[in-house]
Formats: structure tokens, C-alpha cells, sequence
């Protein structure tokens, strides 16, 4: 099964855009009404919404997941990039939804 991602307020709109024209289900944080919220509250998001969360804040997220596997809570992934152009990331997201499912990307943290 493919993964659907959450884009992160760091991620730009327009690749969330790009991917959704190539077919895949991403949404980004401001077209959910979740600008400015706090990390784990994203987090809860994206696990409420069985997504896999993309961002560039890569020290607060490899810390959340590294709490999540400590009290054995799931996630759907969480992918952390350092920041990119948006070319540049939505080519790697794309990659990303081409070569791992839903499944491989279960309680995972991967680096772009």
C-alpha cells in the first residue's frame, strides 16, 4: 500500500501540490489548519491520520522518535531532510513514495 504524507510547515506548498498531481495523498500542515502548533501535536496529527510526517526540523524529530519507540507508541513514519530546495524535496518525497509502502515506513525515522 503507498504511504500518505504530511508535509511539515517547513516544507513548502508546492511540493505537496506536485505530488498530489502525480497521484499520491499528501497534505500540508497549512491546508489542514495546523500552522504553528507544536511538534508533537503534528506528530499525533500524522499518526491520527495514518501519515507519514516530512520535515526539516531534524533535531526535534529524531528526539520524538526516539520517545515513541522508548514507550512503544506507533507512528507511520517520520522522514527529516535537512532543508532543501523545492525541487530538490519534492524530487526525494517522490523517490520516497516510489520505493517504500505504508507498511515499510511504519515506526521508521529516515533521513532524505
Amino acid at each position: 500500500m503507498k504511504p500518505a504524507l504530511f508535509l511539515d510547515q517547513d516544507v513548502h506548498l508546492d511540493v505537496a501540490e506536485g505530488l498530489r498531481r502525480r497521484g499520491y495523498d499528501v497534505i500540508q500542515v497549512q491546508e489542514v489548519g495546523r500552522k504553528g502548533l507544536d511538534d508533537d501535536e503534528q506528530l499525533v496529527y500524522a499518526v491520527e491520520s495514518q501519515r507519514c510526517i516530512v520535515t526539516f526540523n531534524v533535531k526535534d524529530f529524531v528526539l520524538l522518535h526516539a520517545m515513541y519507540a522508548e514507550r512503544q507508541l506507533e507512528h507511520f513514519g517520520i522522514v527529516v531532510s535537512k532543508q532543501r530546495t523545492v525541487s530538490a524535496t519534492f524530487h526525494l518525497c517522490l523517490k520516497l513514495l516510489q520505493t517504500h509502502t505504508k507498511e515499510e515506513l511504519l515506526n521508521r525515522l529516515l533521513f532524505l
